[in-house]
């Protein structure tokens, strides 16, 4: 797989730019090593460009099924010398030898970059050889916050996020947008997004035309503030089931790979109960978990509520640099009244601020404001705590040239509507 060489900015459908909008010298695409993209991912560049565990290396070695490649941009990627970076899992459509190529919540790039051409051009045509038919990205840049303080009394019957003024719209996020449908790229999914909790953050593309990922997240911002600014910011209830969970000895410690099958105990309860289904297995996280620690120990935690003796809830979080995600979260039927959740949430909010996070994302929430919505149960309690519903672009689809690849994406996304 040799590196492509985009052209010098002579020629207008190969531009030369490369993600510092240095333009004296050229930009080359090229499969790189684990090793020198987890080493990208690590310096300052690469932390600033916020990558999230979707593009780690370790996460092709959690998705069965997908041939995964690495690639990065530079002006010498193979020596590390880079600008951005990607990880692409490719599907194999049933029947052929063409693929469908998934770059989820990446590439890891400088979307503020005016010269998108640049790096996604030669993306492209890198697919295009592999022998993809079509992509779909996730670009960084958010659309729209909302924050908690605005919501929370503008909800009532029918009322959704996208009828609400937001707090902020991002010009970068509407910026990227207009670039991408300018360049052939739709937007996946409907007005309103995917509306699902998005819990797991392991989707795949396979939806069917919608978001794999969640486009609403919930987050609160860390960065600047202390461990009693973030107490403060918790609402009344959310402090009152805290001190409650303290007050009646709820005991909350990290686990280890063997706390895993209770915690898919507790899942399975608890997708029975709330009404949704991840669909993962036992060998599902043990598998993430081993590969993330590997690729660097404490990536993943497994967090554990006990009671007298009983675990009652078990929530995982992920890092990567700056940013934390609570991924996935359980509980018993039982016992309730001693606010185990609440207890687990407190605690991580407050590890990842002493780990240095700027962001704790609690991942996704539904784009429903309506207290009859089962759904809106799961917004309301991240709403406590004080953060901000975040839009994100969500993700863009396009086929990868010619019309024999624009015929198969189109049986290709009626293929996953049917499955």
């Amino acid at each position: 797989m040799s590196a492509l060489l985009v052209p010098s900015s002579s020629s207008p459908a190969h531009p030369s730019r490369n993600g510092d909008g240095d333009g004296n010298r050229d930009i080359v695409l090229g499969p790189i090593t684990a090793q020198t993209y987890r080493a990208f991912l690590a310096s300052p560049h690469g932390e600033a460009l916020g990558a999230g565990f979707l593009q780690c290396p370790s996460w092709a070695d959690v998705k069965e099924g997908w041939r995964a490649q690495l690639l990065g941009w530079g002006p010498d990627p193979e020596a590390g010398e880079l600008a951005g970076v990607a990880l692409v899992l490719l599907r194999q459509f049933p029947g052929t030898r063409k693929y469908f190529a998934y770059l989820p919540e990446g590439p890891v790039a400088d979307w503020s970059d005016p010269d998108l051409d640049a790096w996604l051009t030669p993306l492209l045509e890198h697919l295009r050889r592999t022998g993809a038919f079509a992509v779909r990205i996730g670009p960084s840049p958010a659309h729209r916050r909302w924050s908690a303080a605005r919501l929370k009394p503008l909800t009532g019957p029918g009322r959704r996020l996208g009828y609400v003024l937001a707090s902020e719209v991002d010009p970068l996020g509407t910026a990227v947008a207009e670039r991408l449908r300018a360049r052939g790229w739709g937007r996946c999914g409907g007005a309103n997004g995917t509306d699902g909790a998005g819990g797991d953050g392991g989707g795949g593309a396979g939806s069917g035309g919608g978001d794999a990922q969640p486009r609403h997240v919930f987050q609160v911002p860390l960065a600047g503030r202390t461990t009693e600014d973030l107490w403060s910011g918790l609402n009344q209830e959310w402090r009152r089931n805290v001190r409650r969970a303290r007050k009646e000895g709820v005991e909350v410690v990290v686990g280890s790979a063997a706390d895993l099958p209770e915690f898919c105990r507790l899942l399975a309860l608890t997708e029975r109960r709330d009404g949704f289904r991840l669909g993962r297995s036992l060998a599902y996280y043990e598998r993430q978990y081993a590969a993330l620690n590997a690729e660097e120990p404490g990536r993943m935690k497994l967090y554990l509520a006990r009671h007298q003796g009983e675990i009652l809830a078990a929530h995982t979080m992920i890092t990567v640099g700056r940013r934390a995600w609570y991924q996935t979260g359980a509980s018993a039927d039982h016992r309730r009244e001693v606010r185990p959740s609440n207890a687990l949430q407190w605690r991580m909010l407050l590890d990842a601020h002493a780990g240095g996070a700027d962001v704790y994302d609690m991942r996704g929430v539904p784009s429903t404001l309506d207290p009859a919505e089962r759904a809106y149960g799961l917004l309301r309690w991240k709403l406590g705590t004080g953060g901000q519903v975040v839009e994100t672009l969500g993700e863009w689809e396009r086929s990868v040239g010619g019309s024999a690849n624009h015929a198969l994406h189109r049986a290709f996304q009626a293929y996953l509507r049917r499955r």
